[in-house]
């Protein structure tokens, strides 16, 4: 990630002086610093995320293992590479830490852990923790209502937080959820193996459009992982299969760009069997207007017919009105035709 220095920061997952992966900062033009290098020992070990700086201008990261306890840390550093321990978990509080964290609206620091309580591989945890180290353990799996996010949760605008779980669900194929920040859990997509694809280990982008993307790991119509896209209400849309010459098995986050296009890389495929990088360009999502004789046409894109289209006549209100005119599609674009106001404003959106 970018600093606000100007510089990269970074994690590598192994190496460094003992062995135990590093923190690292790097010049646009190449030149690295090594900051820290784990021991595993309290300190932490294996850090498989990449780090967040919060407000405070402090870099914070997980370490997957290492500890008091051997089972992973999370920790601080300053922009100096002063590195402290801020937690240490135990099992009993989760284990396996090998999300990133991410800095949500009230200062606080959300993660994720992928075991629980007694070795059960795919029973873990959602954690809050402060910048000064107290851990609140959100929502955690059991063997009959498993939990298993491998990647930290984004924090949408509706203030709660969404991510993705590798193995349960209805199908035992990986979900998608929703957790407020108080942690009441629901999940909004059950994956089931096949063309909607399998595992998903990366965690989602929440795209200018208001709707999340994401990747699975296997599944979809050629076994090697697909890309979606998913409403907050849980209506998901498979965009692209993965069929091996495209790449295969994505296990990263996309990053959508400032063109809007999506990003993102493959470890397996590719015209040479060792990966790739891809561009996924996705259809503008936008409200036209125009004038059809006497009536109004509204239209947006046919895809989009998870969005309800609301109307009111003064912006600075908050009575926004919905309008019951079914939409008729046309061209791939949902319509609405109406006749126009007998006197002042209208103004017309789409929300979820």
């Amino acid at each position: 990630m970018q600093a606000a220095d100007g510089n990269l920061y970074g994690t590598t997952s192994s190496g460094g002086a003992s062995g135990g992966g590093t923190v690292f900062r790097t010049t646009l033009g190449g030149g690295l610093t090594t900051l820290h290098a784990f021991t595993s020992g309290s300190d932490g070990g294996n850090p498989y995320a990449g780090l967040v700086q919060a407000t405070d201008g402090n870099f914070y990261g997980t370490a997957g293992s290492g500890g008091a306890s051997g089972d992973g840390t999370v920790f601080k550093m300053l922009p100096n590479g002063m590195l402290t321990t801020l937690h240490s978990f135990s099992g009993a509080d989760g284990s396996q830490p090998l999300g990133g964290l991410v800095q949500g609206n009230d200062g606080n620091l959300y993660g994720v852990t992928l075991r629980y309580g007694v070795p059960s591989p795919y029973d873990g945890t959602l954690f809050k923790i402060t910048t000064t180290g107290t851990l609140t353990t959100l929502f955690n799996g059991t063997g009959t209502n498993r939990f298993s996010p491998r990647d930290q949760p984004v924090q949408s605008s509706d203030g709660n937080f969404y991510g993705t779980t590798l193995d349960d669900g209805a199908n035992r194929s990986g979900t998608v959820f929703r957790i407020t920040p108080s942690g009441v859990l629901a999940r909004l997509y059950s994956f089931t193996g096949g063309s909607d694809g399998q595992w998903p280990r990366a965690a989602l982008v929440d795209g200018k459009d208001g709707y999340f993307y994401g990747t699975t790991t296997v599944g979809g119509a050629y076994g090697s992982g697909t890309v979606f896209r998913m409403s907050p209400s849980g209506v998901l849309t498979t965009l692209l299969y993965f069929d091996g010459f495209n790449g295969a098995n994505p296990a990263s986050p996309l990053v959508q760009a400032t063109d809007g296009s999506f990003y993102g890389t493959t470890p397996n495929g590719g015209a040479n069997g060792f990966g790739t990088v891809f561009r996924l360009n996705v259809p503008t999502l936008s409200l036209n207007i125009e004038l059809s004789g006497s009536h109004i046409v509204l239209s947006w894109p046919s895809w989009a017919s998870d969005l309800l289209l609301q109307q009111t006549p003064d912006l600075t209100a908050s009575n926004w009105m919905a309008v019951t005119n079914s939409p008729a599609v046309t061209n791939l674009q949902n319509q609405v035709t109406l006749a126009p106001p007998s006197s002042g404003n209208t103004f017309y959106r789409l929300t979820h």
